[in-house]
């Protein structure tokens, strides 16, 4: 049995049943050994980029190994957007790359990346975004290898693990001869005595009746503790706000759901943040907009407790009171099991409704408006379809107006923020989970950098459906430059024919101007069983629901007026007056009318 031969089988062994990579001379032997295993399914892309991304969306809702793999050098290079990814995002991933024989090392072989006699050094360089690399020199160590990366890309916080298989031993020739499958012995993240003493701390809290939030995040959904939350939710009459990648973690149209708590989200999360007494932040890790920034003030007066299974993300933003170092699901069902040892009444209290509720949205001069257009498939949405966000302003409109049932999942870029990370990413989470709808709300600036994997999507019929927020310009960074820099340049460009491309490529393609239009062209899509690409041109007008403030958009802008010009600057203390006036609207002695004022304009104009 050949190296690569017996990589292929040790994962198909554990349930690996596909793999995406790129072509190339030194992934000869493991593209065949590939094509031999009929228990996983190979997909070769147009750019090894764009399989790493596709391992992490097929890593990305079923916590199954994700597999990709690339020639040495420059495609091993290509990988590495996805690694990066894979890491801050917790997949479990595992990428095999080719390397260049040592019997040439430091003479500048064809794709060497040694790090000797001026290359590049790849182990250096890809150490540096994974859990765990190694360069295998000996067909011996091929299923102790193979074996020790794929626990540790599991073990823990999950992540990406790299293996590098040297020219040498790939030929042929070379045989294991001590092939053995490989064991998966992933251990549980387990904190019980922090259990017990949070399960106390919110027992007491309850009993004085101090108002208690949950602000749940990714590690939540990923840990699948969805069933067990809302249980403990609606026992103790809890809310629920969520991070952007929280959404959905119980469905948003629970009466205890009441919406997206961060710079883009909504009023009604932060109103209820800022009046908690005890914060439980649950599978978090405080990332910049869900923090408006890191905010130092944002959980001053507030008790803050953390579950998160890395322990590295206790304390590494905001100082936690208490914190479980534990798996999201197991530390919501032991709280459940401590908490109920104690009777405890929970008065009955009503909560505001998410904004997209009751937001009537202004349409400008009959131009399709992209808030509405996110209503609207929100309306349309199978019961257990995805919705991927890719990175820029659209992802805004999808999180503030997307509204997900039970069984339906969103998911954006993280920390890392790679652009067209979920627009490639698509087709490994349709892979993974086949009798998902699986829809991509992208950027145009997102689908150029890498829409030619249709042909990769037509060719091995995966039949994801692409919506292009197509304005022609790179929003986020236009909005960026005009209030950094108060004007814009080189963010507006020329699209192609997205229609004619799609039907170029063997795909579906449909150019929408109007609501109506959008609506007969998803509905379409989602019976026709295709890839298929929706055109859809937004108003270039329309601005996200956004403030750098959890007090409210008028807060976040005289805050930055004050930051710009100083505050001892006459603006600065002019902005300071408004402020003085803002609060004083919003204290005892006139409770809510600036609330009042705030919400009639926001009704107005919708964010647009």
């Amino acid at each position: 049995m050949q190296v690569f031969e017996a990589m292929v089988k040790g994962l198909a062994g554990i349930g690996v049943d596909a793999a995406f990579g790129g072509a190339g001379e030194s992934d000869t032997g493991l593209m065949l050994a590939l094509e031999h295993e009929a228990g996983i399914r190979p997909v070769i892309t147009r750019n090894e980029q764009a399989a790493a991304f596709m391992a992490c969306g097929y890593a990305m809702f079923t916590d199954r190994l994700g597999v990709c793999f690339a020639t040495a050098g420059p495609g091993a290079f290509n990988l590495i957007s996805g690694m990066s990814m894979a890491l801050t995002d917790s997949y479990p991933f595992l990428a095999i790359t080719g390397y260049s024989s040592l019997e040439f090392e430091g003479k500048g072989q064809l794709n060497e990346t040694s790090g000797i006699g001026r290359t590049p050094d790849s182990q250096a360089m890809i150490a540096a975004t994974t859990k765990y690399s190694d360069l295998l020199t000996n067909p011996a160590d091929t299923s102790a290898m193979l074996e020790k990366a794929v626990n540790i890309a599991f073990a823990g916080r999950p992540g990406p693990v790299h293996i590098a298989v040297t020219e040498d031993i790939a030929q042929p020739r070379v045989s294991v001869e001590n092939y053995r499958a490989i064991r998966l012995n992933v251990e549980p993240v387990e904190d019980p005595i922090s259990v017990e003493d949070v399960a106390a701390v919110l027992i007491a809290a309850l009993r004085e009746n101090k108002r208690v939030v949950v602000l749940a995040g990714f590690g939540a959904i990923r840990s699948g503790a969805g069933s067990d939350l809302q249980r403990l939710l609606e026992r103790y009459r809890i809310p629920l706000i969520t991070t952007m990648d929280g959404k959905g973690i119980i469905p948003e149209e629970h009466e205890l759901a009441i919406g997206v708590f961060g710079d883009t989200g909504h009023t009604s999360a932060w109103d209820l943040f800022l009046d908690a007494e005890v914060v439980l932040a649950i599978g978090n890790s405080f990332a910049q907009h869900a923090t408006f920034d890191f905010r130092s003030d944002l959980f001053d007066g507030k008790t803050l407790i953390h579950i998160n299974i890395d322990p590295g993300e206790i304390d590494k933003v905001y100082k936690t009171d208490h914190a479980i170092v534990s798996d999201a699901r197991t530390a919501i069902a032991g709280l459940a099991e401590e908490m109920a040892k104690t009777d405890v009444s929970v008065p009955s209290r009503q909560y505001g409704t998410q904004d997209y509720d009751t937001e009537k949205i202004f349409r400008l001069r009959h131009q399709l408006h992209p808030g509405q257009l996110a209503q609207s498939l929100s309306r349309r949405l199978p019961d257990n379809a995805v919705v991927l966000g890719d990175a820029g302003a659209h992802v805004a409109w999808l999180g503030y107006y997307l509204e997900l049932s039970a069984g339906q999942n969103f998911r954006k870029p993280g920390t890392y923020g790679p652009m067209a990370g979920h627009t490639n990413g698509a087709l490994g989470v349709k892979y993974a989970e086949p009798d998902r709808p699986v829809i991509v709300g992208c950027g145009d600036g997102c689908y150029n950098m890498s829409g030619f994997e249709l042909m990769t999507a037509v060719e091995y019929d995966i039949p994801v459906i692409w919506i292009i927020f197509n304005d022609g310009e790179f929003k986020l960074i236009k909005l960026y430059q005009l209030a950094s820099y108060l004007e814009h340049g080189l963010v507006e460009f020329e699209n192609l024919d997205y229609v004619a491309y799609a039907r170029a490529c063997g795909a579906v393609g449909y150019r929408v101007e109007t609501l109506k239009q959008f609506e007969r062209a998803l509905d379409a899509a989602l019976a026709s069983g295709k890839p298929t690409l929706i055109d859809a041109r937004i108003t270039r007008l329309a601005l996200p629901h956004y403030s750098s403030s959890p007090e409210g958009r008028l807060a976040g802008i005289l805050e930055m007026i004050r930051k710009r010009f100083g505050w001892g600057s006459p603006v600065g203390i002019l902005a300071g007056v408004f402020d003085g006036v803002r609060r004083r609207f919003a204290d005892p002695v006139l409770p809510g009318l600036f609330a009042r004022i705030s919400r009639t304009i926001r009704g107005w104009f919708g964010g647009g």
